[in-house]
């Protein structure tokens, strides 16, 4: 197989074991660790394929290329902490050529502890993870950062990745809190805001997640979700409002 499976993690243990169980096929195998101290490390040695790097946090963009520029293997596969690859697309990762002009997609399974999510926007996402680095690269955003397909064709293989991205409602408030100031601190002086338009951002984010995408019905789990959506999105806006005030004020000085 000449494809490395790439990661960052940081604090990983809750998963990572289910991640790197789905790979042993592979021969290579980088795990670029961000400052774990929950025993993510000890877990990751255990694996005789597993390429372990420890490095800082300077923006998922930026971090998932340093961690694929210690890859083996040209084709990257991208691929998180708390995701598991099933059986069918490790068959076509083992056995398939692919086009180094294309950026392949892999369609994703949604859970929350042991619930397959099955609408709220989070389940059969075709997201893009299979890409020859030679050709393209993720861009350098500090969050919502994306491989570069300008010019490229898109596929999308056969096979599932399975995501368990929340085991309680603590981690829904953990991460938002995080990503909402990723984006704050990536946007500061770039992009307007204001109170209404976090409150109306946050509104819509609900509506949409929980009525047009039918989060209603993914019962309890459902309304987290879209809840969740609808705190990430008021606090990502507000934190970028209150930023800009501070930058403007210090300017003014």
């Amino acid at each position: 197989m000449n494809v490395s499976a790439v990661m960052i993690v940081k604090n990983g243990a809750r998963t990572i074991r289910i991640t790197l169980e789905s790979l042993r096929e592979f021969e290579d195998v980088v795990v670029h660790d961000n400052g774990s101290t929950d025993g993510t490390l000890d877990i990751a040695r255990e694996y005789p394929n597993v390429h372990l790097i420890e490095g800082n946090f300077d923006g998922f963009g930026t971090t998932k290329n340093r961690a694929a520029s210690f890859a083996k293997y040209d084709w990257i596969l991208s691929i998180d902490s708390d995701e598991e690859i099933d059986i069918g697309l490790l068959n076509i990762l083992k056995n398939d050529t692919f086009d180094s002009n294309t950026v392949y997609m892999i369609n994703s399974l949604a859970y929350y502890k042991e619930i397959a999510i099955r609408h709220s926007g989070w389940n059969n996402q075709k997201i893009r993870r299979l890409y020859h680095r030679g050709i393209t690269s993720f861009n350098n955003n500090y969050v919502h950062e994306r491989i570069m397909d300008e010019g490229m064709k898109i596929a999308l293989l056969e096979g599932n990745m399975k995501h368990y991205s929340y085991t309680s409602i603590s981690e829904f408030i953990i991460k938002l809190d995080r990503y909402s100031t990723l984006f704050a601190n990536d946007n500061v002086g770039k992009r307007s805001s204001s109170p209404a338009k976090a409150f109306f951002n946050g509104l819509y984010s609900f509506f949409r997640t929980y009525v047009l995408k039918r989060g209603f019905l993914d019962g309890y789990a459902g309304l987290i979700i879209a809840f969740s959506h609808m705190a990430t999105n008021f606090y990502k806006y507000i934190k970028l409002y209150e930023l800009n005030l501070e930058q403007k004020s210090k300017r003014d000085k």
